[in-house]
């Protein structure tokens, strides 16, 4: 595909996950994320807690629970009881991954990460790259 409509897909997926961030409960931080694969979102996600809990993520003072799920673990998980497969697919994520959803990304055989935002620690993004995941950070989502 050719790079000024790559990325304006880029763009445009990257928008949709900003827009399904903001279904996650958390009040810390809102992250959202799709896998799509051959021009198709074939899972999304966003950070929360499991199933069948509470949808509050921070404690008390605030911080977050242990056992918050990220947006691109959703993600991955959604695929992983599906028939689908994220090999070969791109995750766009508004938030650049923790060191913990890089391994994910990686094992599921994503080959492509675009993202918005940088995470605080880029132990994440050094990992990917090790792995030869192709890496893309937008830092703006107008079309020019």
């Amino acid at each position: 595909m050719p790079l000024k409509k790559q990325l304006k897909f880029d763009k445009a997926y990257l928008r949709i996950a900003r827009e399904w961030s903001k279904l996650s409960h958390c009040k810390r931080r809102q992250v959202g994320a799709l896998i799509v694969k051959d021009r198709m979102i074939i899972s999304d996600g966003y950070n929360g807690t499991p199933t069948g809990f509470e949808n509050y993520c921070e404690d008390d003072e605030g911080y977050t629970k242990w056992y918050v799920l990220h947006a691109e673990a959703n993600a991955i998980l959604k695929v992983a009881s599906s028939t689908n497969s994220c090999k070969g697919a791109t995750l766009y994520i508004t938030m650049s991954p923790c060191k913990e959803c890089s391994k994910l990304i990686h094992q599921a055989g994503i080959k492509r990460v675009v993202y918005l935002e940088k995470y605080k620690d880029n132990d994440g993004l050094l990992f990917l790259e090790k792995a030869g995941i192709e890496i893309t950070h937008l830092t703006a989502l107008e079309d020019d």
